[in-house]
């Protein structure tokens, strides 16, 4: 499908962006990607906006990486999307079948009319042919953009918890027990909190988590009535060219307001022999899952347990690449690794079962991923954790948390390291303007 290109310079790239993302919610379908300029090897622009779909895919997951892998080599365009967890059902015979308050499609993809980049105080509009003569009035609008004028703060707003702590902390022993037994070495355990009968603004609510969080990782989606606002540090999977680059993420700790403390846990997060051992698991499963479509001998730990500090939190994050072989679809690259490990634990297919079992929510979009391919088969997806997921319609707010149950865990620090990442999606929820 041929694309106009046009370029353009602005002197103010932040009230851009701001007016940008604001503009888009006249449309039914945008995905909105943001880096936040965070300096990193790996990136191709600050920040996406996809939006207004020409063709797209919904699905359930039966077959979900097949007709994803015809639906990417027939339109041979830029598409964006989501793959929700439980399509690791169409990868191994697994279910799903724990509550669902949001209702997410399993997967879906879109061809957007309108695509914009904003690389550095450079924009570049990558129009369908067929509406390129928007161009010039879409850049004139968005720069001079005006968003609604902000509402009372309501506090009304009550989140509740799907597993209450000690039951939590006696579903975290059962977990234990299976590590003892040998069933598994980690699992993912997750926990959600919820709001009912609620009503949001997503786009305020989506600025403000950006605006504490700052990750590299960012992104704002909607399809129709249903709403992602994610504030994720972490990469699950890239292609660029033959290489293929994963960066999981294993090992929190707490950012402080002293310098000379903060620089202190960050230390002690690269020295902890606990967080070390979670990641160095979930580094070798990656490895795993990347050797199955790499040439061989490519796959290599470019780095391992390297702490990166954010707004929030510090994080404890490795990069494995590979190189790939050239007949390989880069959607099967994405179907050979899914759903990321550091979401999952070891071995995979019995922890999954696990946390299948022990966990009272349907994850559907939380540790999925968001990304896009581009129309010369390179891809870059996230890992959708840090997120709120609001469906409109339900009148549906939910964010959930997980954290790696391993041998040397104990329940107690894995329910407070819980409430750590979930911090700041309960701030921005009980503290920005709402409808």
């Amino acid at each position: 499908m041929q694309r106009t290109i046009r370029t353009f310079s602005v002197d103010n790239i932040i009230d851009f962006k701001n007016n940008l993302l604001s503009w888009s919610q006249q449309f039914e379908t945008v995905i909105w990607l943001d880096s936040n300029n965070y300096k990193q090897q790996y990136s191709s622009f600050n920040c996406a906006l996809a939006a207004d779909d020409f063709t797209s895919i919904k699905t359930d997951y039966y077959n979900a990486f097949d007709k994803l892998k015809e639906y990417q080599s027939i339109t041979k365009d830029y598409i964006f999307g989501y793959i929700t967890y439980d399509v690791k059902n169409d990868v191994e015979n697994l279910t799903s079948s724990n509550f669902d308050g949001l209702n997410f499609a399993d997967l879906f993809f879109f061809q957007p009319k309108k695509l914009i980049f904003v690389k550095e105080n450079t924009i570049e509009f990558l129009y369908l042919a067929m509406i390129d003569d928007e161009i010039d009035t879409d850049f004139n609008t968005i720069l001079n953009f005006k968003s609604p004028k902000e509402s009372a703060i309501n506090n009304n707003l009550k989140i509740k918890l799907r597993i209450h702590k000690e039951q939590y902390q006696q579903k975290v022993n059962k977990v234990l027990h299976h590590i003892n037994r040998g069933d598994i070495y980690e699992a993912n355990f997750c926990q959600e909190f919820y709001a009912e009968n609620t009503t949001i603004n997503p786009v305020e609510i989506y600025n403000h988590l950006n605006e504490i969080s700052e990750p590299p990782f960012a992104s704002f989606l909607k399809i129709d009535q249903q709403y992602a606002l994610c504030a994720s540090p972490e990469r699950y999977i890239r292609k660029e060219g033959y290489k293929i680059i994963s960066q999981p993420i294993k090992g929190t700790a707490k950012r402080l307001v002293s310098k000379i403390d903060d620089a202190q846990l960050a230390t002690n997060l690269t020295r902890d022999e606990k967080e070390r051992a979670e990641n160095v698991m979930i580094v070798d499963l990656v490895r795993n899952d990347l050797s199955k479509t790499a040439k061989k001998g490519s796959v290599k730990v470019e780095e391992l347990c390297k702490v990166y500090s954010f707004k929030q939190v510090h994080q404890m994050i490795s990069t494995v690449v590979s190189e790939i072989k050239e007949n390989i679809h880069p959607v099967d690259v994405i179907k050979d690794t899914f759903p990321m490990g550091s979401m999952t634990g070891a071995p995979k297919v019995s922890a999954m079962k696990i946390i299948e079992n022990l966990e009272e929510t349907k994850r559907g979009l939380y540790s999925g991923t968001i990304g896009y391919f581009t129309p010369d088969n390179n891809f870059d997806f996230n890992v959708i954790i840090r997120s709120i997921l609001y469906n409109k319609e339900n009148k549906y707010v939910s964010y959930s948390v997980g954290g790696a149950i391993t041998s040397k865990s104990t329940p107690e620090k894995e329910y407070e390291e819980c409430l750590l990442k979930a911090k700041a999606m309960k701030y921005v929820l009980l503290n920005t303007h709402k409808f």
